[in-house]
């Protein structure tokens, strides 16, 4: 493989970050802390206009048919910014669209999903709050029409400005998973608060919600391997855009480094300090190579993709937290305080560190693989 991106890459990374430092300042991130919604339909159409969310979706769907590199050099971009809103459970719900819908689900979702007219996410937790798809217990029974699912998901991310859930359930048959309208009967939407101001968690109740046959998504009682596979995406989706935090909490730490005088010089001249950012520097590249190798083994379809993924997710979570930690204690009592931007970067870190997986979920799956 090529370790280098291509003109078209770097195109889109470039441009990402121009419009992310435009539109997406940290006077932002912190004004949609404080809305209901928490984020920018402005901001949402003009992803749409640049083509961000079809970016990985078939060109028949209005999409640009690339692949998880290209979304993972835009996940890294949106990590730096702390970027607000719900474009990465959209994509990956858009995704298992893809992958198992049928074609007049796909002509339903995935245009609207491209143009920015529909948002989407997936419901993978359950009470147990556990990853692995065969431990989901909500229960899907048939009926005369379709089916009635009944349960509890928990931390769904932006379920509240979803037009469709992915809500996975176990009926006679095994494990299926079903497209939900947010506004069905018997369905609860219950918002949850959380550390990060960019990201919004929601748990649903569902008491005999009716879904109807149409709904199923794939086909019945085999669901398990498109959750594992789309666990695999957001778990490598989650490490680009910690990988992003992280890197700029590293920026952030060396230009600080620079100016703030201790002593008459600047504190970058201590070997503390610098020590502390060449460690960080380091943990960045590792999390770089890691996370975009898996990006590129899973639009090859490699052997060793799962392998990569966990890998990924188990050592860029660990590492972003620590890379935004330690950039608070090179800043001293400023890193501290709200008015800082350090801890926006630091709070999407830690938010993002258990979902799609935390890292001793990971390595479970890392061991399962080592052990053939």
């Amino acid at each position: 493989m090529d370790f280098a991106f291509n003109q078209d890459q770097q195109l889109l990374k470039s441009s990402a970050r121009a419009f992310l430092d435009e539109h997406c300042q940290s006077a932002l991130v912190r004004a949609l802390g404080d809305d209901p919604r928490g984020e920018s339909e402005a901001m949402w159409k003009d992803m749409a206009q640049l083509g961000w969310l079809g970016l990985a979706l078939p060109e028949t769907y209005g999409g640009s048919g690339l692949g998880m590199v290209e979304t993972a050099i835009v996940l890294e971009e949106m990590g730096r910014a702390a970027y607000p809103g719900p474009y990465f459970p959209t994509m990956l719900a858009a995704g298992a669209v893809a992958l198992a819908g049928s074609a007049e689900q796909k002509s339903r979702w995935l245009p609207a999903i491209a143009t920015g007219s529909a948002r989407a996410t997936v419901a993978f937790l359950d009470a147990q709050l556990d990853w692995e798809p065969s431990a989901s217990a909500t229960g899907a029974a048939k009926t005369a029409g379709g089916w009635t699912l009944t349960g509890a998901k928990h931390f769904v991310p932006w379920a509240h400005v979803a037009d469709v859930l992915l809500v996975p359930a176990r009926g006679p048959e095994g494990l299926s998973l079903f497209l939900v309208d947010p506004a069905a009967p018997g369905l609860k939407l219950t918002p949850v608060t959380g550390m990060d101001l960019g990201t919004r968690w929601t748990s649903l109740a569902l008491d005999g919600v009716p879904v109807r046959a149409d709904a199923l998504l794939g086909d019945s009682g085999q669901a398990a391997a498109l959750l594992a596979r789309l666990l695999r995406r957001g778990a490598v989706g989650a490490a680009a855009e910690m990988l992003g935090a992280a890197r700029r909490c590293l920026d952030m730490s060396v230009a600080y480094a620079k100016v703030r005088e201790q002593f008459g010089q600047p504190i970058g001249s201590f070997q503390a300090i610098r020590h502390r950012c060449a460690e960080m520097l380091l943990e960045v590249e590792n999390s770089h190579a890691a996370t975009y190798y898996a990006a590129w083994a899973i639009d090859a379809g490699a052997e060793d993709e799962a392998l990569a993924a966990s890998v990924a997710k188990a050592y860029v979570g660990e590492a972003a937290r620590r890379v935004c930690g330690e950039a608070i204690q090179v800043h001293g009592g400023i890193g501290f305080t709200w008015e800082y931007d350090l801890h926006l970067y630091f709070k999407r870190a830690k938010a993002l560190e258990p979902m799609y997986g935390d890292a001793d979920y990971h390595r479970e799956l890392i061991v399962r693989h080592v052990a053939g």
